[in-house]
């Protein structure tokens, strides 16, 4: 049995330590600067937002007192904002009243709605349109099918026509000529 000194061991039972923090720190999907704390977060990109401008009141004697924590009343939220985009219906709608004659105008000349079941004719025409899809079918149906349809060889089918003309003969006469697809072999 080989016995070390106590000052040894406590140095390798550090190094170890180190080594261990240091393997499994490069485990994670993030990086060993960011999850050691030396690297900042980054910020979302997508919940960045530009904030509305300064209005100056008509009226300087009118101004309400601050009101700390209290949003802004221009400020729209970002998620509001994405939905306004995403369906315009929100925002033709405000909670201000009913619609003016232009939202009802604008909203009549966009068409009209769309059917209820609309996600479900969706999937169903995707459905239909995807191929098979899995390590099975990607294994078994490697090869890309060919077009459907017979290929006509240009070259060979205007003169085929030419001689056809020379000769006196309708262009139905004799066979088309089509291009052969290759035959393609495992390896």
């Amino acid at each position: 049995m080989i016995v070390l000194p106590r000052r040894m061991v406590s140095r390798l039972t550090l190094i170890g330590a180190l080594a261990g923090a240091a393997l499994t720190a490069g485990c994670g999907q993030t990086d060993v600067m960011s999850s050691l704390g030396l690297e900042p977060p980054v910020p979302n990109a997508f919940m960045v937002t530009t904030q509305q401008p300064l209005v100056i009141p008509p009226n300087l004697n009118n101004i309400p007192p601050p009101q700390p924590g209290v949003p802004r009343p221009q400020d729209v939220s970002p998620e509001l904002r994405a939905e306004e985009t995403l369906v315009p219906q929100i925002a033709l709608s405000g909670t201000a009243g009913p619609d003016s004659a232009g939202q009802r105008a604008l909203v009549a000349a966009a068409g009209p709605p769309p059917p209820a079941n609309l996600d479900q004719e969706l999937e169903q025409q995707a459905e239909k349109d995807r191929p098979g899809q899995g390590v099975m079918s990607w294994l078994l149906f490697w090869q890309t099918t060919p077009p459907p349809g017979i290929v006509v060889d240009p070259a060979r089918e205007e003169r085929r026509l030419q001689e056809d003309a020379a000769l006196g003969r309708p262009p139905t006469y004799g066979q088309t000529p089509i291009i052969q697809p290759k035959t393609q072999s495992l390896l």
